[in-house]
């Protein structure tokens, strides 16, 4: 008759060894779950049946970009959610002012464009309220919500943003204005990518040299597509229902 081999015919030793192992990846792969399902994270989108969308723009470098964004709202009639930086703010008052006055809802970028996942929660909390306090001698906003720079966060960076009384806010739908892929491109991965709920990512920097061109498109195919565009908060009131 045939030798059978398999786990009962190897040592005792080795048959240890191997339930030791087996035990070991059970449970690095148990705490690898747990940390996967219970990390904080932003608000990416919300969950609703209504066609709506909130487009958002990040603005933390130059004065030549805002101004024709804020043209093309304005003549749109339409009202978006604007991420500011600290240090911008206080360059530009003027600009952040015409964003409050035309009726937008600021929020806050930041202060430093760096990655605030590098930082304690104290440095964290201490770079929300440096643009907070910046925001607010500008334009009179107590901002609520803030778009982490770069995006970049992990739990003690949430759980900064939520100790500084603040809201973090992702993006679902994202224009990729930042990397002036072209303005068909921006206008094609807007248009055809919005989902109802969706944040809309688009940035209003002069980095951003394409925007100006694709918005009106992009606004033109989202309201033939029967979107209603609206700020952030209002999107997340629709989350509270």
């Amino acid at each position: 008759m045939p030798k059978l081999f398999g786990f009962y015919q190897l040592p005792t030793r080795a048959k240890a060894a191997l339930i030791g192992l087996l035990v070991m990846v059970i449970l690095a792969s148990s705490v690898l779950y747990v940390q996967a399902y219970h990390r904080l994270k932003p608000i990416y989108e919300v969950k609703t049946d209504k066609k709506i969308v909130a487009l958002t723009f990040d603005i933390s470098w130059g004065n030549k970009t805002p101004g024709p964004v804020l043209d093309i709202l304005k003549e749109n009639n339409l009202k978006c959610t604007f991420f500011l930086s600290g240090p911008w703010v206080k360059q530009y008052p003027e600009i952040a002012q015409r964003i409050q006055q035309d009726g937008h809802e600021i929020g806050s970028h930041g202060y430093r464009h760096i990655n605030l996942s590098n930082l304690s929660k104290s440095e964290i909390i201490n770079e929300i309220n440096q643009a907070h306090t910046n925001i607010k001698e500008v334009t009179g906003v107590e901002a609520s919500l803030i778009r982490t720079p770069n995006g970049d966060y992990n739990d003690t960076v949430i759980q900064g943003v939520h100790e500084a009384n603040y809201e973090a806010i992702q993006w679902s739908c994202d224009s990729l204005d930042w990397m002036n892929p072209g303005i068909n491109t921006i206008i094609d991965r807007v248009s055809n990518r919005a989902k109802s709920g969706d944040i809309i990512l688009m940035h209003a920097s002069d980095t951003c040299k394409q925007t100006p061109d694709a918005l009106p498109a992009v606004l033109k195919n989202l309201k033939e597509k029967g979107f209603e565009l609206v700020t952030v908060s209002e999107l997340l009131q629709e989350q509270q229902k």
